[in-house]
């Protein structure tokens, strides 16, 4: 009796947004930290120039994946493309350590 009540709970439109939600905040952080990890890298600017950009930009990612978090098919689907899309970002930001541009 508990496990069934406990699975319709979780696939209640309450979980589902709560879920949504924290895709919004925490997958969008992930994912803005990873693009401004990357951007502060690859962008052709000055080291100082780079940092500021990424940063600056990083708000409109976290913004965009806020949009995309509440807008995409399944919450599952939500958490995977920004977690997997934060992952390249991250290991495309720290491949590069003979360059000594860490970010």
């Amino acid at each position: 009796m508990q496990a069934s009540a406990l699975l319709h709970l979780l696939r209640s439109r309450t979980a589902e947004l709560i879920s949504r939600g924290l895709a919004a905040l925490v997958g969008g952080y992930l994912l803005a930290f990873g693009f401004t990890a990357f951007f502060s890298v690859y962008l052709p600017l000055s080291r100082a120039n780079r940092v500021v950009t990424a940063s600056l930009l990083c708000f409109a990612i976290w913004v965009a994946a806020a949009l995309y978090a509440f807008g995409a098919r399944s919450p599952s689907h939500t958490w995977l493309i920004l977690l997997f899309s934060a992952a390249g970002l991250y290991l495309l930001a720290y491949l590069p350590t003979d360059w000594r541009l860490r970010p």
